[in-house]
């Protein structure tokens, strides 16, 4: 007699490749829409499945978990991050969690320098001219942006992303340098040619770019904040392809309008779809709608880490990307 498969419940819509290996290996329940699952319906999916793969866009707390019952034994998101999701109660319960992390770094430090290099080299205000048919010719003084090779690049967050957005920064000719909770290793600086700063206050002062590419928890909410704001060159451009809760985005929207900071690209935002409406408004803002891992590439590989780590766990073993309270 074969062993009972594991009843896997899916709260959105993932690539055919992604779902249909879900359903050779368990018992897996599909989204038909790719609508956000309710509250409600949350709670309803936790207690009949031994497996939940939600995404970033599912908040699960502990008032949720404390009525998903007993059957529940893995939360197997889809995402590297996990900030959506109450680690520290789900361990509690004996509830498993694990994400997809490495997948996307190189999908987002691509977007990364995209956002970079529309915000300085004026892309978007070029594409809305052409688009409204109302380019007049070449001219010597129009569209005129910055360079970013010479400039220093201030990377908040030197994990998987932050030296994937260095690599590339190198490339185009851009000074790095980073703050991160600990210091790289001297083998892992050196060929960034990256220069540390412990203080955050002294880094953000400085330099021409900031990047934001740390992770949302409670000790980076708002860690750009007003008053780091303000220490910003009148020229410099902030790009956030992390988390929208890092920057304090009515503090951020007060500077751009001031005239005090040269520009913003902006992939993610604090309130998550509901995006401040006078950051539409003003031509030295790049907004995408979360858009650094939206790759097909990428889509499928966070499927095979999703189905990667619930298989080993069918297995009876640890997942492999397992999540415990304090690594967050």
């Amino acid at each position: 007699m074969a062993p009972k498969r594991l009843s896997v419940v899916v709260t959105r819509r993932l690539p055919d490749p992604v779902e249909t290996r879900l359903k050779e290996l368990f018992d897996a329940e599909l989204r038909d829409s790719d609508k956000k699952m309710t509250r409600d319906e949350l709670v309803d999916a936790m207690k009949r499945a031994d497996v939940l793969v939600p995404t970033v866009t599912d908040q699960i707390d502990a008032s949720m978990l404390a009525q998903s019952g007993d059957r529940l034994k893995l939360i197997a998101n889809f995402g590297a991050g996990v900030d959506n999701i109450d680690v520290t109660s789900a361990r509690q319960r004996g509830v498993l969690v694990s994400n997809t992390p490495g997948v996307v770094t190189d999908d987002t430090a691509d977007m990364t320098m995209a956002l970079m290099l529309a915000v300085t080299r004026r892309i978007p205000q070029g594409l809305v001219e052409m688009q409204a048919g109302d380019w007049k010719g070449w001219s010597p003084m129009a569209h005129l942006g910055g360079r970013i090779g010479g400039k220093r690049l201030g990377i908040l967050g030197m994990g998987r992303i932050g030296q994937a957005v260095a690599r590339r920064a190198q490339a185009f000719g851009m000074q790095i340098h980073y703050h991160n909770r600990k210091r790289l290793r001297p083998d892992v600086e050196a060929p960034l040619e990256a220069t540390y700063w412990e203080s955050l206050d002294q880094m953000v002062a400085r330099m021409d770019v900031i990047s934001i590419n740390c992770p949302h928890t409670p000790s980076t909410f708002h860690l750009i904040n007003a008053r780091r704001l303000k220490l910003m060159k009148p020229g410099a451009v902030i790009i956030n392809t992390s988390r929208g809760e890092v920057i304090d985005e009515n503090a951020l929207t007060r500077g751009l309008r001031a005239g005090e900071i040269g520009g913003a690209g902006l992939d993610v935002f604090e309130r998550g779809h509901d995006v401040n409406p006078r950051l539409r408004e003003l031509p030295n803002v790049v907004l995408l709608p979360h858009m650094g891992s939206a790759t097909l590439e990428g889509r499928v590989e966070m499927g095979e880490k999703v189905i990667l780590n619930i298989k080993t766990f069918a297995d009876g073993h640890r997942p492999p990307d397992q999540v415990l309270p304090g690594m967050m």
